[in-house]
C-alpha cells in the first residue's frame, strides 16, 4: 500500500462546494466516487439508503432525499468535537484535526474525509470516527458491539488512509462515564479486500448502466425506497404482464394477504368483545387507575390508566391558517403490492 493522495483541504468550504468535491473530486474529473458513508449502502445494510437509491444518485437520476432527521444530522455534526474531546480524555492517543479530502492510492473512486486523525504514543497514525445517537439506540453498542454499517465505513477509511487502527466513539447522553462507547478496529486486509471487491462491482455497474437489485435489502426499506424512486402511479401506464416464473410468488402473496384479512377480522371481533366487556369494568373503576382480583390460584391485575397524546388538528389548521398548512404539509408516498386471485370463467 502507498500513502493516500491529498486532493484538497475542505476547511472553510461551503456545503455545496464540499459536496461537489466529494461527488467528483475537486477538479470534477472523477466520474463516480464512493465515500465512507456510501459503503454500507453498497452492501445493502444501511438503515437509510438502499443500493438502488445510491446507484441512481451516482448516475444523476435522483438527488438524496430530505430526511425527517435533518436536525438530528446537524446535531451529530455539532457533537463531533465534543465526542472527540471526551475520547481524548479517556485515551492515550492524541486527537489530530484533519480536514483533508483523500483519495486511495490504487482505487481512484475511493475518497475519504475523516472526522479526526489519531496519533498513538509510539507515533503511529490512526483514525477517529465520532458518532452520536439517541438513548433508544444505545443498545446497538452494548457488549462491545459496533453497528455493522459503521464498521464498514471505518474499515474503508483505514484502507484509503493506509492506517492500521481506528477508534469509533459514540455518545448518547450527557454523562461520558455511562453514555459513551469507545470501540477499537484494527485493520484487516482480508476483510478490506472483500469490501473493495464489492465496491469495484458497484462502480462497474455504474459504467455498464446495470442497476443493483433489492435482493439483499431489508424488505421494509426496499419497499419504501421503490415507492420513493418510482413515485405516484401513472394511470396511463400499460399493465405489466408477468410470466410463469412469477406464478408461485404472486400466489403466495395473495394467500398471505387473504390470511391477514382473516386475522384482521378475527382481531376486530375480539376487540369489539373486549370493549363490550370493559364497559362494566371501567364503570366500576371510575376514577381509580388500578384494581385487583385475587383467587386461590392467581390474581388479576387491572390497569385503567389515562394516557393523553397531543395531535395537530389538521382540519382546523387548514381552515384557520391555510398558508401555514401548505407550508408544513409534506407529501408521503407509499405503494403496496396487492395480489387478487380471480378464477377464469369457462
Amino acid at each position: 500500500m502507498a500513502a493516500p493522495i491529498l486532493l484538497c483541504d475542505t476547511a472553510g468550504m461551503d456545503e455545496k462546494r464540499w459536496l461537489e468535491c466529494r461527488k467528483h473530486g475537486p477538479k470534477g474529473d472523477i466520474e463516480y466516487t464512493i465515500g465512507g458513508s456510501d459503503v454500507a449502502s453498497v452492501f445493502g445494510v444501511s438503515p437509510w439508503t438502499t443500493p438502488l437509491e445510491l446507484w441512481r444518485q451516482k448516475k444523476g437520476l435522483s438527488t438524496p432525499p430530505d430526511f425527517d432527521n435533518e436536525d438530528q444530522k446537524e446535531m451529530g455534526h455539532l457533537l463531533e468535537p465534543i465526542v472527540a474531546h471526551w475520547y481524548q480524555k479517556k485515551s492515550d492517543n492524541y486527537v489530530v484535526s484533519d480536514t483533508g479530502l483523500y483519495q486511495h492510492a490504487d482505487y481512484v473512486y475511493a475518497l475519504a474525509n475523516i472526522d479526526y486523525g489519531l496519533q498513538a504514543p509510539d507515533g503511529t497514525d490512526g483514525v477517529l470516527e465520532c458518532k452520536s445517537t439517541t438513548y433508544h439506540k444505545a443498545d446497538d453498542w452494548a457488549d462491545d458491539a459496533i453497528p455493522f454499517y459503521y464498521e464498514l465505513q471505518v474499515r474503508f477509511y483505514l484502507a484509503v488512509m493506509d492506517r492500521e487502527f481506528a477508534y469509533i466513539a459514540c455518545l448518547w447522553g450527557n454523562n461520558p462515564k455511562t453514555d459513551l462507547a469507545i470501540r477499537r478496529i484494527d485493520r484487516d486486509k482480508a476483510t478490506e479486500a472483500l469490501i473493495f471487491e464489492r465496491l469495484d462491482y458497484f462502480i462497474d455497474s455504474l459504467y455498464k448502466n446495470i442497476p443493483p437489485t433489492m435482493a439483499d435489502v431489508d424488505p421494509a426499506l426496499a419497499m419504501g425506497a421503490l415507492a420513493k424512486i418510482y413515485g405516484k402511479n401513472t394511470l396511463s401506464s400499460p399493465t405489466i404482464e408477468f410470466g410463469k416464473k412469477d406464478d408461485r410468488k404472486l400466489r403466495k402473496i395473495a394467500a398471505l394477504q387473504d390470511e391477514n384479512r382473516k386475522f384482521a377480522d378475527y382481531i376486530k371481533n375480539n376487540e369489539r368483545e373486549v370493549n363490550a366487556l370493559s364497559v362494566q369494568i371501567a364503570d366500576a373503576m371510575k376514577e381509580h387507575e388500578h384494581g385487583i382480583l385475587e383467587t386461590t390460584k392467581d390474581k388479576l391485575i387491572i390497569d385503567y390508566v389515562p394516557r393523553s397524546t397531543n395531535r395537530v388538528n389538521s382540519e382546523k389548521l387548514k381552515k384557520d391558517h391555510p398558508t401555514v398548512y401548505e407550508e408544513v404539509l409534506k407529501e408521503s408516498i407509499s405503494r403496496k403490492v396487492k395480489v387478487t386471485v380471480e378464477p377464469i370463467a369457462v
